[in-house]
């Protein structure tokens, strides 16, 4: 699993290409770039989709080497001319796996959450559920199955991974000549407007002709603004993920045949009734009574993303050394983590027992470790006598919760 320990170095080095980006954007005095909430839950996100990938992501090189060992349609060597036309047939497959993304309300739901994000930086570009991922990999199996070796497609799917990477930028002007051939930030700057003539445009991800040919291209005219045409109200971890699918079974629900219900799950976002999200947002979603407060204690969110960073790393570099309970429990804090920081931009006063869950979590691993499981009762005592002595979740929704002002 050599590519495992190769993948351990893919959040550092996003995370020196985002510092990057960063300072040229203060020195070229743009801060708008850039918005603390969105990057937060940008990050939250790309990290969950590299940790749950490492679960699965051995299951997709193995879909590819079994359809190519058994069912694939051409024996395809290797060479410059046929490593030239894998790259535009990998693109040529995005392109309607792309497409199929914005057409189709199963796959839309999957892929929506890259589009949440109303900013454009290389936070965006992190936006990718495991959902999308395991989606994607069912169009890849394409590519096996013509005859394109396993290692010669994971090859270039890391290759054309990297180069939509740095289409995801605002530092980068139009370069119009360029553009005849490539996808430039400007480009997929487009794709991710919610602008009406912006919508639905620019599929591809390194080449524009396959937007030309389809008729689907737009050049960046008017400055765009990104995100989502009916923006979602939460920053919220859980709810980003799977707010889509809720609305879907709401369809369905309020669908009388199977004729509706079906187009409930594979008919057009476009067809979708407008007036779910807010019912399920004013259902499932707490009301702000001032939605331009913003959290003050913003370091201890830096904190949390930075160890949340820092075991990915570390855990995807260890990953097949690890046992069973090793994984699961790094799988479990991470995501606990991930959770608690999309609850701290609500404000949501329940992260606390997050906090608890956390700290319990740890302390029964060490025991377990240390072949104390028997005693797990101890620290639960522990922290139920220290709430009662020194009431810590009335101070530390005083101190972690305090917001400030963000207009």
């Amino acid at each position: 699993m050599e590519h495992i320990n190769f993948l351990a170095f893919a959040m550092p080095a996003f995370f020196l290409f985002l510092f990057i980006e960063f300072k040229i954007a203060q020195r070229k005095k743009r801060p708008e770039i850039f918005n603390y909430e969105s990057s937060v839950s940008n990050i939250s996100i790309g990290i969950a989709e590299r940790l749950i990938n490492l679960f699965i992501a051995a299951s997709f090189y193995q879909s590819y080497y079994f359809i190519y060992n058994n069912y694939r349609i051409f024996d395809i060597p290797s060479n410059f001319f046929v490593w030239s036309a894998l790259i535009l047939a990998t693109d040529f497959v995005w392109y309607w796996y792309h497409r199929l993304g914005h057409e189709v309300n199963f796959f839309w739901a999957a892929h929506i959450v890259h589009h949440h994000s109303e900013e454009f930086n290389f936070t965006a570009a992190a936006r990718i559920t495991t959902f999308q991922a395991v989606i994607r990999t069912g169009f890849w199996c394409v590519l096996p199955f013509v005859g394109f070796h396993p290692t010669m497609v994971i090859t270039m799917l890391i290759v054309h991974g990297a180069y939509s990477f740095f289409t995801h930028t605002q530092l980068i002007g139009k370069i119009k000549w360029l553009e005849y051939v490539f996808v430039t930030p400007s480009v997929h700057g487009v794709h991710h407007a919610s602008d009406e003539k912006y919508l639905d445009k620019n599929y591809g991800d390194m080449f524009t002709f396959w937007d030309r040919l389809f008729g689907t291209f737009q050049t960046e005219e008017e400055k765009p603004k990104y995100g989502l045409t009916h923006p979602l109200k939460s920053y919220s971890f859980l709810w980003q993920h799977f707010h889509y699918y809720f609305e879907i079974y709401e369809l369905m629900k309020r669908s009388t045949d199977f004729k509706e219900k079906w187009k409930a799950v594979f008919g057009s976002p476009a067809h979708m009734d407008q007036d779910i999200r807010p019912l399920l947002e004013k259902r499932f979603l707490q009301d702000k009574t001032n939605p331009n407060q913003r959290l003050r204690f913003k370091n201890y969110l830096y904190i949390q993303l930075g160890i949340s960073t820092f075991l990915l790393t570390v855990f995807t570099y260890y990953f097949e050394f690890l046992n069973g309970f090793d994984k699961v429990f790094v799988l479990s804090i991470i995501l606990i983590t991930l959770i608690n920081c999309g609850a701290l931009l609500e404000q949501r006063k329940w992260i606390y027992y997050l906090e608890y869950a956390r700290i319990y979590m740890i302390a029964v691993y060490f025991l377990y470790e240390e072949n104390l499981i028997t005693f797990f009762f101890i620290p639960l005592g522990i922290m139920i006598f220290a709430e009662q002595l020194f009431s810590l979740g009335k101070r530390y929704q005083n101190v972690v919760l305090q917001v400030e002002s963000s207009e």
